[in-house]
């Protein structure tokens, strides 16, 4: 799979988890909707690791814990 697909998949995993939508995503951690959103559907090639800092911030998880996921081994992900 392509790095944004895992991308996604761990936001949703995370937003699951933590039992939060998207919106209350963008209150906690000021990252534009309509960034998540795009984040999501996988419209960006790649995402900025500023950005992704921020939806862990909100989240209230570290980057560690974001990468924390076999969706990120690199037999999962495409060159």
């Amino acid at each position: 799979m392509l790095l944004n697909q895992a991308v996604s998949l761990r936001l949703t995993e995370l937003l699951r988890q933590h039992k939060m939508t998207q919106y209350q995503l963008y209150i906690r951690s000021g990252v534009p909707k309509s960034t998540i959103s795009n984040i999501m559907n996988c419209a960006y090639d790649s995402v900025k690791l500023r950005v992704l800092h921020e939806l862990c911030q909100g989240i209230g998880i570290t980057l560690t814990e974001f990468f924390q996921s076999p969706l990120f081994t690199e037999s999962n992900l495409e060159p």
